[in-house]
């Protein structure tokens, strides 16, 4: 690991999460690597912003997901362009994935050309990404390092339990990059609004729900959502649920469950499937409240300026929680262990293999404990 010099006082400002590193001379142009879900890009947006204020006059490289290419695209921020990855073993894609290495190779040819002069790994531990990170052949590296990953020239150690985003911050802070934002801000535009007043129509405030998550054991059961959207619409706001194609099922169980607990006819629709990217912000952006688990919908939900009620495992809400309470509030199950095989879960994915079984890991959260904290935000 590079033991790096502290930046001294020399006029910027800003407290940076570990130590500040010295900035970097003659930087032009800047690789950041951040792959995973729409959550993943979030957590990395306020880095990117630290880097965007440190070194103003270079352009900055996402490389990213076709999913972070869709919701960035013709979107203002410091993101000059993103670079959509192709599939790469423990990159953005499961070790064991099977890859097409011409394909790969053609990909690292390309960024190669663009001479980069800065490249930042903000994407796990390494063991896959920080290879992948030195074949860019960038003047200078950055990023994480786990027990089991090549170093970079500069380096965090990769431990578990961090917030991402402070984690993000801390590795930009190595080439002298402090924090300008602590929370993920991301831009609304007018057509994002338009488009989602269009799939909505016209009617009273949203509530919005997102009861998906990619793993099974961080949603909250289905039919608790039901009663919230039953009792929003009591309170007259429209109920809204929102997802993905594969969160269809899950939202047509949280209609069904609002229906049988009272709530009138069409008060409480799903557009899981029907809202691409730009839609979901404008859904997001002008809802009165969004309720949902630790997942991408709820992180961006934070970052368009939504106030939103965060159902976690304690867990992961050291590592992907809201960092305020004005806007933000949460709901927690503490369990430690699974309740099927008795594992003790807060160290999978850290120090012990993750279990085979899929319970829900929110059971110990009430929908009245929820309901209160729609109602303050409200």
């Amino acid at each position: 690991m590079t033991q790096l010099p502290l930046a001294r006082r020399d006029g910027r400002s800003g407290t940076s999460i570990g130590p500040l590193g010295e900035r970097i001379e003659g930087v032009e142009r800047i690789a950041v690597l951040r792959a995973g879900n729409l959550g993943d890009l979030l957590f990395a947006l306020p880095a990117v912003d630290a880097l965007a204020a440190c070194y103003p006059d270079a352009e900055i490289t996402l490389v990213a997901m076709p999913a972070h290419a869709a919701l960035l695209a013709g979107r203002p921020g410091p993101v000059a362009d993103v670079a959509v990855l192709p599939v790469i073993e423990g990159v953005g894609a499961a070790p064991g994935t099977p890859t097409d290495p011409e394909e790969i190779e053609a990909f690292v040819a390309g960024l190669r050309e663009r001479r980069f002069d800065l490249a930042v790994q903000v994407h796990g531990g390494g063991r896959y990404s920080n290879p992948f990170l030195t074949r860019l052949g960038a003047r200078v590296t950055a990023g994480l390092q786990a027990e089991d990953a090549d170093g970079l020239d500069r380096v965090v150690p990769y431990r578990y339990y961090q917030h991402e985003v402070l984690r993000a911050l801390e590795v930009v802070g190595l080439v002298g990059a402090p924090p300008v934002t602590l929370e993920p801000v991301l831009a609304v535009t007018e057509d994002d609004v338009a488009r989602a007043e269009e799939l909505l129509g016209p009617g009273g405030p949203v509530l919005a729900i997102h009861p998906g998550a990619t793993d099974p054991r961080r949603r909250w059961p289905a039919e608790r959502f039901g009663e919230i959207a039953a009792r929003a619409a009591a309170r007259g706001l429209r109920a809204v649920v929102l997802g993905g194609g594969d969160d269809a099922h899950l939202a047509v169980e949280v209609v069904d469950a609002a229906l049988g607990a009272g709530a009138p006819g069409g008060s409480v629709r799903s557009v899981a499937g029907l809202a691409d990217l730009g839609q979901l912000v404008g859904i997001l952006a002008t809802a009165a409240v969004l309720v949902g688990n630790d997942s991408g919908p709820r992180h961006l939900a934070q970052a368009v300026g939504c106030p939103t009620v965060g159902l976690y495992w304690a867990g992961n809400l050291i590592n992907a929680g809201p960092l305020g309470r004005s806007r933000h509030r949460i709901q927690l199950d503490w369990r430690i262990e699974c309740p099927v095989c008795g594992i003790d879960v807060t160290q999978v994915g850290w120090t012990a293999v993750r279990c085979e079984h899929d319970p829900s890991f929110l059971t110990a959260i009430s929908v009245d404990a929820v309901w209160t904290d729609v109602e303050d935000l409200l």
